[in-house]
């Protein structure tokens, strides 16, 4: 990295920093910490909620899901749209009604406070692991181009984060969340731009979509119906419908994102704002993602895109097998692209035969390149047994650092660590109110000052913090982060919403039916993870589902007993 580009970098983040620790100082009560006085506007509001979602994680390992398995992964976000609709008419409603700091608090006030407290801890669980991985998705730009110990790095972003979360509460998080959405995106229109530029001469725009789409990258819609599929048009609309009910109306982390709104119509505004711009920022992504692929079809991939594991493997036993490897890799990509020059040739001339014969060919060959590059993960599995061999969520960083131009390098990385301190700000300020308002103040230390519950959120703040950096440790067991944070999600947050739902809408089913239906409900969908293929997706109307006929079915038993 050039020296414009450790500025463009550590400048922005020095401002972002210090611009939501001077502006947001001061707060004296826990109102204002955690609710910022209700003074955000709708844009704010909307501006907040998609940067909370849009963490680095979106930034690095999106565009390598692309690059791997084309564009399908837009259909996880299809129900979301709606689900912004339904909450903004039943759920916003309610909690502004209550006056409530959390969503939890709702759950004591239709049910009891055990059911309170065991929602409280769920989120409690899954938002813990989730800010984790947050901060351990950045933490990997660093070490892997610095040679950092990875400890190390997780702690850096935590502690850039912890500094104006914990100073400015829920205002410092949304005021800076404004200017981190417009590095993010800015960043991802550049990189688009700069990726064009960098395809041949020869190769316009409409020639790469060809490529994209003759090897499969356009897969945007399957209508399919598969449990075991991950992503189809009708897990997206049932299961991200689901999952997004449940995160944005039962998650702290948004729920707490607009309930700093002016008002109910404020709210309601910076909701939808986000179900029209999501999906179609998520498709951007992914096809910034199809773009490096295409780079990548007329100008040559590394053979294992995260270059720290290189070394050791050329200097362990199995170097020769791997300079073997590469050279295999080197000759079937030098025939892949050359017919895939061919299919471009054909393309041009309207030759239909000729135009299935080359895409046939390069199909072939592009499933050569596939084994050859599972063979080598494999051979660095042997080599340094204690690497990560997964280097999906390396593709695009990779392609940032070797090919961009000085200053750009430093925006692109700028955009991934703003991301990374968006989200992950938004995490520990709901895991600090959540922790504060739902199991300090209410079962441990009832009565005290204003004064002592804003410093015991500071507290909660800074110790959340901590907890996240220690588990960021463990993230690298992940094989594609993306993934892996909606699968932690979706283990919990069916079951939570399970809990809403009965409490919106089933009004006769009382505390001690639900508890137990959400114990039982939260038990077998653990147990389906582990010992079944459903897609993860599947998990949150199942877990939805189960609390919701469990409860109302104990609540007959019971109330027949009682007769």
């Amino acid at each position: 990295m050039s020296t414009a580009d450790w500025i463009v970098l550590f400048g922005t983040l020095f401002l972002i920093v210090a611009y939501g620790v001077y502006k947001t100082r001061g707060s004296r009560n826990i109102e204002g910490y955690f609710k910022g006085d209700n003074s955000m506007k709708w844009w704010t509001v909307g501006l907040s909620v998609m940067a909370t979602q849009a963490s680095a994680i979106t930034f690095l390992s999106t565009p390598g899901q692309a690059y791997e398995d084309g564009m399908r992964f837009v259909q996880f976000y299809f129900g979301l749209p709606l689900a912004m609709v339904i909450l903004s008419v039943t759920a916003i409603p309610i909690y502004y009604h209550l006056k409530v700091y959390t969503a939890y608090e709702y759950l004591e006030k239709r049910f009891d406070l055990k059911t309170r407290t065991l929602a409280a801890f769920l989120f409690l669980v899954q938002r813990g692991l989730g800010a984790g991985i947050t901060i351990y998705a950045p933490a990997i730009v660093l070490s892997t181009l610095l040679g950092w110990d990875l400890s190390a790095t997780c702690s850096f972003i935590g502690i850039l984060v912890i500094i104006y979360t914990v100073s400015g509460g829920t205002k410092a998080v949304s005021k800076t969340q404004k200017y981190q959405m417009a590095v993010m995106m800015g960043g991802m229109l550049v990189a688009a731009f700069v990726i064009i530029d960098l395809l041949p001469e020869e190769v316009s725009l409409g020639n790469a979509l060809d490529v994209a789409g003759s090897m499969g990258k356009f897969n945007v819609v399957n209508f399919s119906f598969d449990f075991t599929d991950r992503y189809n048009f009708w897990s997206g609309i049932t299961g991200g419908l689901f999952l997004a009910l449940s995160y944005f109306g039962t998650d702290q982390s948004q729920v707490q994102r607009y309930l700093s709104a002016r008002s109910i119509t404020q709210s309601r505004l910076g909701l939808l704002m986000n179900g029209l711009l999501k999906v179609p920022m998520q498709f951007f992504i992914l096809f910034v993602g199809v773009l490096v692929f295409v780079f990548y079809q007329f100008y040559q991939p590394p053979l294992y895109f995260i270059e720290g594991n290189l070394d050791k493997i050329e200097q362990s036993s199995y170097a020769r097998e791997w300079q073997a490897l590469e050279q295999q890799h080197a000759e079937t990509f030098a025939l892949k692209k050359q017919e895939i020059q061919g299919f471009l040739r054909a393309k041009e001339q309207n030759d239909q035969p000729a135009m299935a014969s080359q895409k046939e060919k390069v199909e072939q060959l592009n499933q050569q390149v596939a084994e050859i590059h599972t063979q080598a993960q494999t051979l660095v599995s042997r080599a340094v047994p204690e690497a990560e061999t997964e280097d999906t969520d390396y593709v695009f960083l990779h392609f940032v650092v070797t090919n961009f131009p000085a200053g750009l390098v430093g925006l692109l990385l700028a955009v991934i660590f703003s991301a990374a301190m968006s989200s992950s700000a938004s995490e520990l300020n709901a895991l600090a109110s959540t922790t504060t308002v739902d199991l300090y103040k209410r079962s441990v230390k009832k009565e005290g000052s204003e004064l002592h519950y804003l410093w015991a959120s500071k507290f909660f703040t800074l110790l959340w913090g901590v907890i996240a950096m220690l588990f960021a440790t463990f993230a690298s067991l992940a094989d594609n982060l993306i993934e892996f944070v909606n699968i932690v999600g979706s283990i919990f947050y069916g079951t939570i919403l399970g809990i809403f739902l009965v409490a919106f809408y089933i009004r006769y089913v009382q505390s001690r039916a639900v508890f137990i239906a959400a114990i039982l409900s939260e038990a077998i969908v653990i147990y389906l993870f582990f010992t079944t293929d459903i897609g993860f997706l599947w998990f949150n109307v199942i877990g939805c589902s189960l609390v919701v006929a469990l409860a109302t079915t104990l609540q007959w038993v019971i109330g027949r007993k009682a007769q």
